[in-house]
């Protein structure tokens, strides 16, 4: 059996991404060496007892460190499952110690599919502004839905077609009738074209588009990308959704755009800094639309996470094929 811990400095995500159902199938294959889950804090005192840990399960809070380091800590290990999204933060050095990593991205990749597309339905429809003005003035809620561009063929822009950005091009496709145009320099030509989704610009892309949803991986160089150039062209009842990182978005820019329409609307999951300060114009701007970054798994969505590490790790212990490998030439690219 391989020698395993559970490592983050969010421990409260621990057993609910590694239920109790789970990890009694984990213990199948791996040695848990302690009951308490490691992390800066404690790490010093339970390094006589991890070196030989051969198997990291983790989540949200797993920590980064410098190659010294993971030699040091961590001289036996060999794979780390993470039980969430983006590995960005600390894949890279353990990679170059030739530590294998798997990841739950794909996993967390349904509920912020999900959450988008349900987005852009109602955004379709007016919803979201349309439900605050009806509690002023019906009539008035409604004409402004009746502006909107509804499920009919509407078109849409997805910025960025990773993980997610394909879910949600292949949900919509199952739900409406909509032109679906794309921003992404790295997908390959024959992607696009089986799913039926056009090239565009990202300037194009405002012009045209009755809803676009950013969907970028989180890159030092794509820092402000999205800017009042972009925003300050948008159609006076369309919607900007951001469900990706709040810094690729210029928020004076965004902010300013959205106060010269009124009309036009943004939602956004994220900020930069997250949570936005209590001064932030974006918490005072009427149709800029705030949610506390829950596009990806929470509740009962959390389990999903831990089984698919459970499918990783089942398959390294037998010496099959695993899933949702991360390579350092996917850390290019990928969110």
């Amino acid at each position: 059996m391989m020698k395993a811990i559970f490592y983050t400095s969010q421990s409260q995500y621990i057993e609910r991404i590694y239920s109790a159902s789970t990890v009694k199938r984990l213990s199948e294959n791996y040695e848990f060496l302690t009951r308490e889950v490691v992390s800066r804090k404690n790490i010093d005192s339970l390094t006589p007892l991890i070196k030989d840990v051969e198997a990291i399960f983790t989540t949200w809070g797993m920590e980064s460190f410098e190659i010294e380091e993971i030699k040091r800590y961590f001289p036996s290990l060999r794979y780390i499952f993470y039980g969430a999204g983006s590995v960005q933060h600390f894949a890279k050095q353990f990679l170059e110690c030739g530590v294998r990593i798997f990841s739950a991205n794909v996993a967390n990749s349904i509920p912020v599919a999900e959450y988008v597309t349900a987005q852009i339905i109602l955004a379709n429809k007016g919803v979201f502004q349309a439900a605050n003005r009806a509690k002023r003035n019906r009539y008035f809620a409604h004409r402004y839905s009746d502006n909107c561009v509804g499920n009919y063929r509407p078109k849409i822009g997805i910025i960025g077609v990773g993980q997610i950005g394909r879910r949600v091009v292949e949900s919509l496709k199952k739900n409406i009738d909509a032109e679906i145009y794309y921003y992404d320099p790295f997908l390959p030509d024959d992607v696009a074209t089986s799913l039926g989704i056009q090239s565009i610009s990202l300037e194009a892309m405002f012009l045209l588009c009755d809803v676009i949803s950013n969907h970028l991986a989180d890159k030092d160089e794509l820092e402000g990308i999205l800017s009042y150039s972009h925003f300050s062209v948008m159609k006076p009842y369309a919607t900007f959704i951001n469900s990706a990182r709040g810094r690729q978005v210029d928020e004076k820019g965004l902010v300013k755009a959205m106060r010269e329409c009124k009309t036009r609307t943004a939602l956004l999951d994220v900020t930069y800094p997250e949570p936005c300060g209590i001064f932030s114009p974006l918490r005072f701007t009427g149709n800029i639309i705030l949610t506390p970054h829950i596009a990806g798994s929470l509740g009962g969505e959390l389990a999903r996470m831990g089984e698919y590490m459970l499918s990783s790790a089942s398959a390294v212990a037998s010496g099959d094929n695993a899933p949702y490998e991360v390579t350092a030439d996917m850390l290019k690219t990928m969110a």
